[in-house]
């Protein structure tokens, strides 16, 4: 597994959870060009995470910068959005 990716905090706004993944820049040679990568081939890129993370936006000054999101209320374990913790977590921020 390569050692040098870099994974960011997780971060926020009212319908997703972001994060993102800075890969080693020889590493963005391996990967294929102008389209966002499945969730098989990040993986396979040495990306480890929970589940329900989607790669979404491609950042083309840095393409070794993986974008990545998922719902809020994603069960990491399952990668399926459980609809009670989605209104509580929904709830909670219109307090």
């Amino acid at each position: 597994m390569p050692r040098d990716i870099e994974y960011s905090e997780k971060y926020c706004d009212s319908k997703y959870e972001y994060r993102h993944v800075i890969l080693p820049k020889e590493m963005a040679k391996q990967m294929p060009k102008g389209r966002l990568l499945t969730e098989r081939e990040w993986r396979g890129l040495g990306v480890q995470q929970s589940r329900g993370w989607a790669h979404y936006e491609i950042h083309k000054p840095e393409p070794h910068i993986l974008l990545f999101r998922r719902p809020l209320g994603t069960d990491p374990r399952t990668g399926k959005v459980d609809p009670e913790l989605q209104k509580k977590i929904l709830a909670k921020q219109q307090q």
